[in-house]
């Protein structure tokens, strides 16, 4: 760090340390081929170097469901199936940070990976938010407009709400 650079941080009650603090980058993970798409997407432009410095620290995100938003019955014995419904997306949220977790060590990235319960859109929200985030990077489901419409788009919430830039990585279609 310049002198300058130095001078300037203290001037603005900065320790020469928070002055040279990476940015972070989120990335918000489900169990889609897209979402692991958008990360690997980071991992190859954002950390090219395969792990050595890159200017930037990456958080993975995935927002495990409630069990009771999963469910949409109500009634006796509805209490009985919410540990089986809670197991199981225990089990999908095990597999999703595993799968993160190999995409970062075979690009030899390091990753602090949080699963947090919520709905998907406030969960990244708040990692921004908490992390202070520069960017946070989701991949696009490519919703139709009106299946957006009615299951309503992360992405789209992101956009509006994050504190921060929101990426939104598209798979490529195929060509024939």
């Amino acid at each position: 760090m310049s002198a300058a650079v130095a001078a300037a941080a203290v001037a603005e009650g900065k320790s020469a340390a928070e002055e040279k603090k990476p940015a972070v980058v989120v990335v918000g993970v489900d169990d889609s081929e897209r979402s692991y798409h958008a990360l690997e997407w980071v991992l190859r432009h954002l950390f090219p170097s395969g792990g050595g410095p890159s200017g930037f620290e990456l958080v993975i995100v995935y927002a495990k469901p409630l069990a009771t938003s999963v469910i949409s019955l109500s009634g006796p014995g509805v209490g009985d199936v919410l540990p089986y419904v809670d197991a199981d997306l225990r089990k999908v949220a095990e597999v999703v940070v595993d799968k993160s977790r190999q995409l970062c060590v075979a690009n030899s990235v390091s990753a602090v990976v949080e699963v947090v319960e919520g709905d998907a859109r406030n969960v990244l929200c708040e990692a921004v938010e908490k992390h202070h985030a520069e960017i946070l990077v989701v991949g696009s489901h490519g919703y139709g407009a009106i299946k957006r419409a009615v299951l309503g788009s992360v992405s789209d919430y992101c956009a509006h709400h994050a504190h921060c830039n929101v990426m939104i990585v598209k798979k490529p279609k195929l060509k024939h």
